[in-house]
């Protein structure tokens, strides 16, 4: 294990600037998004390095060192439990361990806590893959297959989980309760994509969602959200 940030091999292809500060690899992807979003809420401060992926950054061995699945986000924190440096990957640990390391993104009553958490998970597990694999099918390469059972079979799985989060909406200014939290900052970044980038929103029935369009206006109004969503930069001509 590391004991300070420069004993970790990936400050040899990404050198820290500011050690002192917690090191993300990222793209404005919007799993990548979710945490340089939580970084700007909390304030905590950090340090951004950008993952090319037409580069196959990655692949590269000083970022498998911190990541073996080779996905961003990902993070390298100096201060990390106990004082040692952190790696972690996966949106959704990263977003728990900000939320606990600043004490901001979650209730701090227990019941309401594991609340927010479930809804977490449930953007984990059910939001970002449907969503994603309608984007590859409506944007993509999907869209050249005859067969389209396929994106009819995600595009309603992405319906019915939009349908959930409208119904939530309906009852609660945010995902999971009267709080904004991590299960907004996991959940909209998603929901803005299949709008925006995928181009899918007529796809999906995006007006049948009132209140998720509501829920999705509010967050992209938060100042932290607007800086958050253009970070990393994009790489000057």
């Amino acid at each position: 294990m590391p004991h300070t940030l420069s004993d970790h091999p990936i400050t040899r292809k990404w050198p820290a600037r500011h050690p002192d500060r917690l090191q993300l690899y990222s793209l404005p992807t919007p799993n990548g998004v979710k945490i340089s979003i939580a970084l700007e809420e909390t304030g905590l401060p950090y340090e951004v390095h950008r993952v090319d992926f037409e580069r196959k950054d990655q692949l590269s061995p000083e970022f498998l060192s911190l990541n073996p699945n080779n996905k961003i986000p990902a993070i390298l924190d100096p201060q990390g439990p106990g004082g040692e440096p952190l790696a972690l990957f996966e949106s959704g640990a990263i977003l728990l361990y900000l939320a606990e390391k600043t004490g901001q993104l979650l209730p701090s009553d227990a019941a309401d806590r594991w609340r927010a958490v479930q809804w977490l998970m449930f953007q984990m597990g059910g939001v970002g893959p449907m969503f994603g694999q309608v984007g590859f099918f409506h944007k993509f390469a999907g869209k050249d297959y005859e067969d389209k059972r396929p994106r009819d079979r995600y595009l309603a799985e992405s319906r019915r989980l939009l349908a959930v989060v409208d119904g939530q909406l309906a009852r609660h200014a945010w995902i999971a309760g009267p709080q904004y939290g991590v299960a907004d900052i996991a959940t909209f970044p998603w929901i803005r994509n299949i709008v925006g980038f995928y181009g899918a929103g007529d796809l999906v029935g995006f007006d049948d969602f009132r209140h998720v369009r509501r829920g999705l206006d509010a967050f992209l109004a938060r100042p932290a959200v607007q800086r958050g969503l253009a970070i990393p930069a994009a790489p000057k001509a």
